[in-house]
């Protein structure tokens, strides 16, 4: 995720750091070259050119901008709600950690909290798939057995293992273990969410008429502009290539937050934050440091 400062003008119009040029960047190129193109032949071969009314560009590219709005508006949904799961699974293990206090057994409960770091780091990985387990096998029990399946499921059966344990041999009472499974409910309600985020993208014909009205769009306007703004239609024409463009590409980035993009949730970081959380419950010192941004960069 991006983290900067206030934007002074300067860094509006220069900063490309989380900026979606990079990108685009060819593909708005392309349209100013093909613009100038038809410019300079229209200037040289007249002839060549009928006269085109600009009236139903105007009308497609307000719709476009609304369809775009419209696409956009949904992928940022998808962001924040992956950012609200998060929130939430952070919420739950802090509980977890305050309702833990129960647990006598000072090694088991130090184990049932590493499980849930375990659980984050699984989490983590298996939304960027990557190796959920071996992601979690650090702060895993030595010789514990978890299926590589779903290690994020398996690491909360564990756990809800122990703590069903706990009540049936009465170290805890029926009420803390209603808490504390309560808190694994909630945990594997973030999971869930998140699967679902995930593994659902957008309707595909949705994103396909999409680009491909954007690029008919953009390759066909400077058929309008060149005879009314002659050499000031390249300019134009990759003012808005670079907006349409741009917003579709903001779109597809959004609309998975779980990877390693820019403009992605800093999901390391929230996991690393579980993981203060939990050692200074236990009374580790020193506790690593929390995550900043490397280059206006939050991971």
């Amino acid at each position: 995720m991006i983290v900067h400062p206030r934007p002074d003008v300067l860094r509006v119009l220069f900063t490309l750091k989380g900026s979606i040029v990079k990108r685009i960047a060819l593909r708005c190129l392309m349209v100013t070259l093909l613009a100038a193109l038809i410019v300079l032949i229209e200037h040289h071969y007249p002839a060549f050119f009928y006269p085109v009314s600009a009236t139903p560009f105007t009308l497609l590219g307000l719709s476009l901008s609304i369809f775009m709005s419209f696409r956009n508006t949904v992928c940022y949904d998808r962001w924040w709600e992956g950012r609200k799961a998060w929130g939430r699974m952070i919420i739950e293990t802090r509980s977890f950690i305050r309702e833990s206090q129960a647990i006598a057994d000072q090694r088991l409960r130090a184990e049932l909290l590493r499980g849930l770091c375990g659980f984050a780091h699984a989490l983590n990985a298996r939304l960027r798939n990557e190796d959920e387990l071996a992601a979690a096998r650090p702060w895993l029990a030595e010789g514990t057995l978890i299926s590589p399946h779903n290690t994020c499921d398996g690491i909360l059966r564990q756990v809800g293992e122990h703590c069903s344990r706990l009540a049936e041999r009465q170290l805890i009472s029926e009420w803390r273990y209603t808490l504390l499974e309560q808190r694994l409910v909630g945990l594997t309600e973030v999971q869930a969410t998140c699967e679902r985020i995930k593994g659902t993208p957008l309707p595909f014909p949705y994103t396909l008429l999409l680009h491909r009205t954007s690029y008919i769009f953009c390759v066909l306007l400077p058929f309008a502009l060149a005879e009314p703004l002659g050499w000031l239609a390249p300019i134009f024409t990759t003012i808005i290539s670079y907006t349409f463009f741009g917003l579709d590409a903001i779109g597809n980035e959004l609309e998975d937050p779980f990877g390693r993009d820019e403009n992605d949730l800093p999901t390391d970081a929230m996991v690393r934050t579980l993981e203060r959380d939990v050692l200074s419950a236990l009374g580790h010192e020193p506790l690593p440091p929390a995550l900043v941004p490397v280059d206006h960069v939050l991971s």
